[in-house]
């Protein structure tokens, strides 16, 4: 959400005669688009701010803005703690963003925006050269309230696109090359509720699947609790639709996911996955975890590592449980203790990555059809793409090959990704 966020930002930003660098040195305008999910998040917030005074000592008239859900939740804050920062820019500012600039650079006033006043356009999409895959964003906020989650607090309700405007830039990307894209939505399940009955998100996979040029679909995130037999049964049905489901499960413990306000059990949680895999066997999963949530007893810790050995997710994202202002967690009692949390969170990702490399390996010897992204980060001889459930691939390959769909025959298999042969280009 927030790398779409940033290119909405450039849109707006190139609108107005700014330009992107990637030298600080050269910059005039220096914005921060933030997220406060966890605390250590917000800590590197302000790691980064404390780098760039000395940039504005040497340059006063140097811009420094902050944005997004960092921005929204501590506006004030940011100001007494980093004096020197020109604007302060909510979640629902990013339109507003060439006016905020502008009274800043006339009157180098404070500029502060943080309203959250109704539902801004999502449409400003810079054109990017030779960009394989795009973000596309469904919905806006989230009604669910968790207990640990600032999300509603930062991003407002929910409130859903009109499918016609989705269709619309899905087309304008395609036309532009793209071939694969991933629809955004903190629930993108919770698609359409607060439209009318016939716009579900199982209906506007439908209509994307349609889109010709597009090659490819993905999602994120999805509620477990909103996970309908309809969607689950689009794995099978929607031929564009990639056999990958990032599934937040945030616990393995019934009692934990109660305190957590999460309105499933674990039970239901499994129930889910095989249904998901009884209609796509080959579909990637993988998933969130929070270690240390307020009460978590070791027996509550040791369900969770009981699911994973049940679900043998593909990979996981893991992190200690940290208060955030707000929330309801931040208030229950039973603190867990900070060595508690970082030894559970350690034996937790050593306890999965087992798994991530055991699902890796079962590819070896097979043969996948790999989107073509471009030069591989780990090798800048070989090519990166990765497969229709999430696995990245290297593998030597001409770069004429980026944007198309090939066929690659994997030899080899390590914890974070697969390393191939081209066997022959399919479109």
């Amino acid at each position: 959400m927030n790398e779409y966020d940033t290119e909405k930002m450039l849109g707006v930003l190139k609108s107005c005669d700014y330009h992107p660098t990637d030298n600080f040195l050269e910059a005039d305008l220096i914005l921060l688009n933030t997220c406060s999910i966890r605390e250590k998040v917000e800590q590197k917030v302000y790691s980064t701010l404390g780098r760039l005074k000395r940039l504005k000592e040497k340059n006063p008239s140097l811009i420094i803005g902050v944005g997004g859900c960092m921005a929204q939740q501590e506006a004030e804050k940011l100001l007494q703690k980093v004096p020197y920062i020109n604007m302060v820019f909510g979640t629902q500012s990013i339109t507003r963003l060439s006016e905020l600039v502008k009274a800043v650079e006339e009157k180098r006033n404070k500029v502060v925006d943080t309203s959250l006043n109704g539902f801004h356009s999502l449409s400003l999409i810079p054109r990017l050269p030779q960009r394989v895959k795009a973000y596309v964003s469904i919905m806006q906020g989230c009604n669910n309230y968790c207990a640990y989650c600032v999300v509603p607090y930062v991003r407002g309700k929910e409130r859903s696109r009109c499918k016609e405007e989705i269709l619309q830039e899905i087309s304008f990307l395609a036309e532009s090359g793209v071939k694969e894209v991933t629809l955004l939505g903190q629930n993108v399940n919770s698609y359409g509720k607060d439209l009318n009955e016939r716009d579900d998100f199982s209906s506007l996979l439908s209509l994307i699947n349609e889109v010709n040029g597009i090659e490819r679909i993905r999602f994120i995130t999805s509620h477990p609790k909103d996970l309908s037999p309809q969607l689950i049964h689009c794995f099978k049905e929607l031929k564009k639709l990639c056999e990958h489901i990032h599934l937040p499960v945030q616990s393995g413990s019934s009692l934990v996911l109660k305190r957590m306000d999460r309105h499933y059990t674990q039970e239901e949680y499994l129930d889910k996955i095989n249904k998901l895999r009884g209609v796509s066997p080959e579909i990637g999963i993988t998933s969130d975890v929070i270690v240390g949530f307020p009460g978590e007893t070791e027996e509550e810790f040791e369900e969770t590592l009981s699911l994973l050995e049940k679900v043998e997710f593909d990979d996981l994202f893991s992190f200690k449980y940290s208060d955030r202002p707000q929330v309801k967690a931040s208030t229950l009692p039973d603190k867990v203790d900070e060595k508690i949390k970082a030894e559970r969170l350690w034996h937790l990702q050593n306890f999965q990555k087992k798994y991530t490399l055991m699902k890796n390996k079962r590819r070896e010897g097979k043969e996948e059809e790999v989107l073509v992204e471009g030069v591989s980060k780990r090798d800048p001889k070989k090519l990166t793409g990765r497969t229709r459930s999430n696995k990245v691939v290297n593998f030597e390959g001409k770069i004429e090959l980026q944007g198309s769909l090939v066929l690659v025959s994997i030899k080899r298999a390590f914890l974070h990704s697969l390393e191939g042969e081209l066997i022959d280009p399919l479109h």
